[in-house]
């Protein structure tokens, strides 16, 4: 597996909900009628910057509200944790409170992170409120339908609300337990080789390790681990193929070498099938769906014409498969690269 750095385009455009894809988030349940948006929690007069935990700038803001917006607000967010925990059923939210909103000015959608606890027992959760972009939405979908890992999300118009998603971020991850003695390395390592592959198959880009967490599951006889990505903004957009394969990116070379040391390149070819399988099992499982994204997404405008003919000629060098060539979108890519998997597992 090689790794060097690889880059990315410096502002990638946010692109809108068509009416198309409103249809098909109301047909698989993502629409909802939200009693605030995004532009409400834009209404904040001024913002004070927040320090991790070890006094450094966290890229996350406190936002100020004037006094008469914050009970509206805060009932307004409870309400939304209420749609997207538990179909609108207010009960859950009964002895829950608003601990705190918080602003991010860095990415694409500069969300907002909403801490919510349960007043009986200190309990708090996560949730996001963000810019509704169509190409976070795909990836959202993409993941739903061809990970191994369920996302939950709503859409209301111009604004996106998101499950947080648990999890130790990659690059602290690397910096504190990557090497933990009690974990296998090589489960690891499988484990970022399957990454890497989904990643290409979906055409998510840009996974450098804070933009995806580590998962820790004990098991009865060993640790189990799965990298989940968190951040789906650059989903089907850029040209350059190696943006699709987390393996180039320097943020990543810890993992990189871990694989390197631990597996032998017949191992990385089994681990890479085994993905492979499990893709085409949740393709058949949830065809009618994909079908549903795939006519959507095929007509709308998410990248641009140069970027589409670069990543079909890399995609066609990479493969060594000249069909790649007469694909007329991103869309079309992901099919022929699932087309072509279904193929090889039949084999």
């Amino acid at each position: 597996m090689e790794n060097n750095d690889v880059k990315i385009s410096k502002k990638k455009p946010i692109f809108p909900v068509t009416p198309a894809l409103q249809k098909y988030l109301r047909t698989y349940q993502r629409e909802a009628k939200l009693p605030i948006g995004y532009n409400d929690l834009m209404q904040f007069n001024e913002a004070f910057p927040l320090m991790d935990k070890f006094g450094k700038d966290s890229l996350w803001e406190g936002p100020i509200y004037a006094q008469d917006l914050i009970g509206p607000l805060h009932e307004g967010l409870k309400e939304i944790y209420a749609n997207l925990k538990a179909s609108g059923n207010l009960r859950i939210v009964e002895h829950k409170y608003i601990d705190k909103i918080e602003y991010c000015t860095f990415g694409n959608t500069h969300p907002f992170r909403i801490r919510i606890v349960n007043r009986l027992n200190d309990v708090y959760d996560y949730f996001y409120i963000k810019k509704a972009d169509a190409s976070r939405i795909y990836g959202l979908e993409m993941e739903e339908i061809l990970s191994p890992n369920q996302v939950n999300y709503l859409v209301d118009g111009d604004t996106l609300v998101e499950e947080h998603i648990a999890g130790i971020p990659g690059d602290v991850f690397t910096k504190g337990q990557l090497y933990t003695p009690e974990f296998n390395p090589t489960r690891i390592a499988k484990e970022f080789v399957k990454f890497n592959e989904r990643c290409l198959i979906m055409l998510l880009g840009d996974m450098r390790a804070y933009n995806f967490v580590v998962q820790i599951t004990p098991d009865f006889d060993d640790i189990q681990f799965r990298i989940r990505a968190i951040d789906f903004d650059q989903q089907f957009y850029e040209g350059n193929l190696k943006v699709y394969l987390p393996q180039f990116f320097k943020e990543n070379l810890p993992y990189v070498k871990m694989s390197m040391e631990q597996l032998t390149e017949k191992t990385v070819l089994q681990y890479q099938q085994e993905e492979r399988s499990s893709i085409v099992h949740r393709v058949r499982s949830e065809r009618h769906r994909l079908t549903d994204l795939r006519d959507v997404s095929n007509k709308e405008e998410l990248t641009t014409p140069e970027n589409i003919a670069l990543l079909k000629q890399g995609m066609s060098d990479y493969f060594k498969d000249t069909n790649y060539l007469r694909c007329r979108t991103m869309t079309d890519i992901i099919e022929l690269n699932i087309k072509n998997i279904i193929r090889q597992v039949k084999l």
